[in-house]
């Protein structure tokens, strides 16, 4: 599917001077929205963004910042989690 957006021309070439491949940034976006909100999963991202591997994904969520919701309250059950399975 191809979405097209209108953008004011000296907008849009500022923004490709900045950072390239604008239709690959505004792709990005989208994924890292769409996760964030519950709506992709990482598969899905994966498969959106053309990455190789799962960890590719994990990477670029993890330099996106999309893991915004995670607190030191996750990272706690998180542990907590993982030394019951270490202990089994």
């Amino acid at each position: 599917m191809q979405i097209k957006i209108d953008i004011p021309e000296a907008i849009g070439q500022q923004l490709i001077a900045q950072w390239g491949n604008l239709a690959q940034r505004a792709k990005e976006a989208l994924a890292i929205e769409a996760y964030r909100s519950g709506s992709l999963t990482s598969a899905q991202i994966q498969s959106l963004l053309n990455l190789s591997s799962r960890w590719e994904v994990e990477e670029f969520l993890k330099n996106s910042q999309a893991y915004l919701d995670y607190t030191e309250s996750d990272l706690e059950q998180d542990r907590q989690t993982l030394n019951n399975l270490l202990s089994e």
